[in-house]
């Protein structure tokens, strides 16, 4: 991938924490747990179980990337 793809990814450079702790902000665990209903976000969350969890669940990270593009989305 050369530097103008990367340009076109908004996802590119941003970790995994960095993406949760802004939508954990933006919206609390409550709510990311009525948007997406993993047991991360309902069963006693935190940053470290829901990253444990999400670093090892491919379909549970495309669901929260999605959301966070969601979110920069409204707010541009």
């Amino acid at each position: 991938m050369n530097n103008d793809e990367h340009k076109n990814n908004p996802m590119h450079g941003i970790k995994l924490v960095q993406i949760l702790e802004e939508l954990e902000a933006c919206y609390g665990w409550d709510e990311l747990d009525r948007r997406i209903r993993i047991n991360c976000f309902h069963s006693n969350p935190s940053m470290k179980s829901c990253l444990k969890f999400l670093r090892k669940t491919p379909w549970a990270r495309a669901k929260v990337e999605k959301l966070y593009l969601e979110m920069i989305a409204q707010s541009d």
